[in-house]
């Protein structure tokens, strides 16, 4: 099977530069593309060859163009733009300064975690929040937009029903903040969360989009998780349109019918160009306080999937009773139980996470380029 050119071209359209906040293609940082059946060389060039951003270039480079049905090894091939090549970027970074024109409000930084599945059911949105806390516990700071317009559940597990999201003197929303992070949800907009929402596919991408463009997030969050409704419609082709810095984490449980369905989910991310971080497990059985274990819901769909997509099995997370009363409490696993099963189960892929998908870098490379245009622009 061999790549055509255009779906890498489609790909790294997706690497964004996280100071500049355009892609590398754009940016004309990709000096070439070769491809050898299976195999694809891409030629990067950056402003300056010590770039204290190189590494991370490097990897979604290879994370974005690996997720590209066939292609088996990325080579990554850095060099140092020419005075020319910096002129033309300078151009363009002028061009961007006076435009002042960002997609959404979240900052082109900011790592975005899509927390998916293929159907509901399988524990997606305990697994995003406790996720985040976890996350959050690191050090980063944190963010979780609940994108599951119609069968929200964030405000509960976060014991947040009562409170509401209000508008700043900026006219923007602000979020909810919980436990240090910042939390958005639909739940937090509606009277009480027994109210129905019967919206059509346009009004829930414009609801996200909405969430994404004004709403006051962090400039220097460090990590967006986003509760996705599960299988693959409107919401999650706004997002992949939207936020093309996003990532995903597969969420499936042990049994095969459930593994399935999660794999279409993955191939909607692959067809997006949007890679897959990892699978979780979820309801991977439950042992007794006498340490009897009962498979409940089958074995092994999760390292089965995780095998399938190429990616690492993140954790296996058992069934805990912690989680389902901390979820109707407003009391999260990793907050109230975190050495109990699941606790140190979400924890440790919370860990995994953040190695595969290290914190952007707070050094510079070309952000000095944008500034010198911004005052140039003004002289």
């Amino acid at each position: 099977m061999t790549v055509e050119r255009s779906e890498v071209e489609a790909a790294l359209a997706r690497v964004i530069d996280p100071e500049l906040g355009a892609d590398i293609v754009d940016l004309g940082m990709v000096q070439g593309i070769e491809i050898d059946r299976d195999r694809v060389t891409i030629d990067v060039a950056l402003t300056v060859a010590a770039c204290p951003l190189r590494s991370q270039i490097e990897q979604d480079v290879v994370r974005r163009v690996e997720a590209i049905p066939g292609v088996t090894t990325v080579t990554v091939r850095i060099s140092a733009m020419d005075q020319e090549q910096r002129s033309a970027l300078m151009s363009r970074a002028r061009r961007w300064a006076r435009e002042d024109a960002e997609p959404t409000a979240v900052a082109p930084q900011t790592r975005v975690v899509s927390v998916s599945s293929g159907k509901g059911g399988v524990g997606k949105s305990s697994l995003t929040v406790n996720l985040a806390l976890a996350t959050a516990a690191q050090g980063h700071r944190v963010g979780i937009l609940d994108a599951d317009i119609w069968g929200f559940s964030v405000p509960r597990m976060l014991g947040v029903t009562d409170e509401r999201l209000e508008a700043g003197p900026d006219r923007r929303i602000h979020p909810l903040e919980v436990h240090g992070m910042q939390v958005v949800s639909t739940g937090l907009i509606v009277e009480d969360e027994g109210t129905a929402l019967m919206w059509r596919g346009l009004m829930l991408s414009k609801a996200l989009e909405q969430f994404l463009r004004d709403v006051a997030w962090d400039r220097d969050l460090g990590y967006l998780f986003i509760d996705m409704p599960p299988g693959t419609g409107d919401i999650q082709m706004a997002l992949a349109r939207l936020l093309p810095q996003a990532e995903m984490v597969v969420v499936t449980t042990p049994q095969k019918a459930a593994q399935r369905v999660a794999s279409r989910v993955a191939d909607m991310a692959r067809r997006s160009h949007m890679p897959v971080l990892g699978v979780v497990e979820n309801m991977s059985g439950f042992t007794t306080e006498d340490g009897r274990h009962y498979d409940l819901f089958g074995r092994g769909g999760g390292a089965a999937l995780a095998e399938e997509l190429g990616v690492p099995l993140l954790a296996e997370v058992p069934i805990d009773p912690f989680v389902v009363e901390g979820g109707d409490a407003g009391t999260p696993v990793v907050l109230e139980h975190p050495e109990g099963p699941a606790g140190r189960a979400i924890t440790a892929a919370a860990t995994r996470l953040t190695a595969l998908l290290p914190p952007a870098s707070t050094d510079s490379c070309t952000a000095r380029i944008a500034v010198l245009a911004q005052q140039l622009d003004a002289m």
